[in-house]
């Protein structure tokens, strides 16, 4: 019997080789690097037909050839989704497995659970291809993608996640105690709140958000944005009021604009005696 990580591996690449879909990085929820080459683009679509055009089946049948189980995970763009060998369009990831089972008598494990992540590219909406939910960016989506993917689960919370590691990293939010800051008198109750507040004051002096395209840090969103924008050529990022026709350039505006002037939580005047 293969060994599981073999079995996934088996699975993605027949994927890759008898269809048109393609393996995603994704760096901060705004760039989109090749699996093959690193090279980062703005655009999935743009990724998609860089690794169609430059990396052939020969390159295909070794991805990661250096993975391991413990954080095996893969973004797919399944966008226009094609059978490469009879050209049959076809919707989801798992038609595409059945297809190439019944139709080309190709191997694909299903005694295995799936780590394969389907996203559809086909607007500017980043939606969920399972359940169609809307989503302000990438990031967001991908780490939704968990609530689908039930792999493995906290035995605290019962939350559900796509692979070890990210269950793990999950795991230290559960963990209660004394940590005290390795560099001031400041102590937190959990690790992760010591971590982000070494990480945020005094590793990063405050700068937490990473341009993934020169590695350039900033101190709040809003700044990387503008950096991507102005720097980079990146489309302006327009979030719209679902219950107005307002927009905002990031998520801190709109969810003030929301609560409000819609939740009616305005700040209530003081009281006088």
């Amino acid at each position: 019997m293969k060994f599981e990580l073999n079995k996934h591996l088996d699975n993605i690449r027949n994927v890759l080789v008898c269809s048109n879909a393609t393996p995603i990085r994704c760096r901060g929820g705004f760039s989109y690097s090749c699996w093959f080459c690193n090279n980062k683009y703005q655009n999935p679509a743009e990724l998609k037909t860089h690794t169609l055009q430059t990396h052939d089946d020969t390159v295909k049948k070794t991805f990661m050839k250096d993975g391991s189980m413990i954080n095996y995970v893969v973004k797919l763009d399944i966008t226009g989704l094609q059978c490469s060998l009879c050209g049959k369009d076809l919707n989801e990831l798992d038609d595409l497995t059945t297809h190439i089972i019944t139709n080309h008598g190709k191997e694909y494990h299903t005694d295995i659970k799936s780590h394969i992540i389907p996203f559809r590219f086909e607007s500017n909406d980043f939606r969920c291809v399972i359940c169609k939910n809307k989503f302000n960016n990438f990031k967001v989506l991908i780490e939704h993608m968990n609530a689908h993917y039930n792999n493995y689960i906290c035995s605290i919370c019962g939350a559900g996640f796509i692979n070890k590691r990210t269950l793990q990293t999950h795991g230290y939010r559960h963990k209660t105690g004394t940590f005290n800051c390795s560099f001031c008198p400041k102590v937190f109750d959990t690790s992760i709140k010591k971590r982000d507040h070494e990480r945020g004051v005094h590793i990063l002096r405050n700068k937490r958000s990473k341009c993934g395209y020169c590695g350039e840090k900033f101190t709040d969103y809003t700044k990387k944005n503008d950096h991507l924008v102005k720097i980079h050529g990146a489309t302006p990022i327009v979030l719209q009021c679902q219950a107005c026709d307002k927009t905002f350039g990031n998520q801190r505006s709109l969810t003030m604009h929301t609560k409000s002037y819609h939740l009616l939580q305005r700040k209530k005047p003081d009281k006088t005696v």
